[in-house]
């Protein structure tokens, strides 16, 4: 472990994006499709899955309207790494002067990243189990074990690789999530009718704070702008930087249009093949239930597109708590060390045979606290001239990101009230 630096603030002003000469579209696209990983976890997939096979499609607005949230907040997450040179907590590490606050902030977040890359190891284990019938604890040792060597792939060859391979793995999560939906198609009319905003009951409410509790990741927030702020480290200037946010809203419209679209598809798959259908509401249930209605293949591909899930997002956790601990604390220490430490919590819990379902509940539990951390600072950094000068957000920009923060801190207070109360 070592100690670094802390940035200053003049040099989280000053480290900006670059001039080089014309590049393609193509090549300043990634950094987004990384972090849009995280809206493709085990979680997501739980949230929809039982969504659609308790309700049809009653809440496919909600899947809607988490994704058009989801493009703001990663544009905004993407452009402060740009514009800056930093990454949120490095900033937040800066303008945090007293040394408790950064501790504070830096443990609420340790929580969050630490939950989330217990979905996820839960999320391969249990696929790897579907697939090969492993036991659980097994499944976990190897997607811990195959997350450290995409890792390594980051730290020996560099954020562009590792973009490939994290893309390698989104590809094949779309196949095995959106494969079962040419085999049953959903209404058309059920889907136009699902547009329209409205629940049925409490249940509906904390399904829909739990699609976005599962939608609006934390750590994707943390990442994403060190993500953009790695893959461009050379370019600086007024003109470059306005090339790269141009390239940068198509590189998140690319990556939520996918993300949206795998999530709408897992939910109408749900809606119009497993409605009704009993054991819907756990992972190995929804397998059961697709296998029995869709066949061995599709239940195949639908496991597949899980384990590639649990595998790409836990890598991009591990990303993103390397980067909360090294903006935070100023200490930086090896990705792969880090991977191993907090993959002993998950392993633990699969090793005292904890229900994974629960624990998956459990863990969006602990998102929802760790939202408003993000987000509010988030929206209020990029709305200041003083850090980001010409690119500081408009004025509907910034109330849209207020707008968006207020609803999804309200719907995750739902969430954590509906849960408890039920306890």
């Amino acid at each position: 472990m070592t100690k670094t630096d802390a940035p200053s603030p003049d040099r989280v002003l000053s480290h900006a994006p670059t001039t080089v000469a014309s590049s393609r579209l193509l090549w300043l696209l990634g950094p987004a499709l990384v972090a849009g990983v995280a809206y493709l976890d085990p979680g997501n997939v739980a949230s929809n899955m039982t969504a659609g096979a308790r309700y049809g499609y009653l809440l496919v607005w909600v899947v809607v309207a988490g994704n058009v949230m989801a493009w703001l907040i990663q544009y905004l997450s993407a452009k402060l790494g740009i514009v800056t040179g930093a990454s949120l907590p490095e900033i937040l590490g800066v303008r945090m002067k007293r040394p408790m606050a950064r501790r504070l902030y830096w443990v609420q977040a340790e929580l969050v990243a630490m939950a989330t890359d217990l979905a996820e190891i839960i999320g391969g284990a249990v696929a790897l189990n579907l697939l090969f019938n492993l036991p659980l604890i097994w499944g976990g040792v190897i997607t811990g074990t195959i997350s450290m060597i995409v890792l390594m792939v980051h730290s020996r060859r560099g954020p562009r690789i590792f973009e490939r391979v994290i893309i390698m793995l989104m590809l094949i999560i779309t196949v095995g999530f959106t494969a079962g939906v040419f085999v049953s198609p959903p209404d058309a009319g059920g889907v136009l009718d699902g547009l329209v905003p409205r629940f049925e009951g409490s249940n509906s409410v904390l399904l829909a704070a739990s699609i976005l509790g599962a939608t609006i990741m934390p750590h994707a927030i943390y990442a994403h702008s060190s993500l953009a702020r790695d893959r461009f480290p050379e370019w600086q200037g007024v003109v470059a930087t306005r090339r790269l946010l141009w390239a940068t809203k198509w590189d998140v419209t690319i990556a939520m249009a996918i993300a949206g679209t795998v999530n709408l598809a897992i939910l109408l798959l749900a809606a119009s093949a497993l409605q009704g259908a009993d054991g819907t509401d756990t992972l190995e249930g929804a397998y059961a239930a697709l296998q029995d209605t869709l066949g061995p293949i599709v239940a195949t591909l639908f496991a597949v597109g899980l384990l590639a899930s649990g595998l790409a997002s836990t890598s991009v956790g591990a990303y993103a708590g390397a980067e909360i601990m090294h903006g935070l604390l100023h200490v930086r220490i090896p990705l792969l060390l880090r991977r191993l430490v907090t993959l002993i919590p998950a392993l633990l819990i699969l090793g005292v045979g904890f229900d994974p379902t629960q624990a998956l509940v459990l863990s969006q539990v602990v998102l929802s606290f760790g939202i408003p951390f993000a987000l509010i600072p988030l929206v209020w950094l990029t709305a200041q001239r003083g850090l980001l000068g010409n690119f500081t957000n408009r004025w509907f920009t910034t109330a849209a990101g207020a707008i968006c923060a207020l609803a999804l801190v309200a719907l995750n207070v739902v969430l954590l009230v509906l849960v408890f109360g039920a306890l």
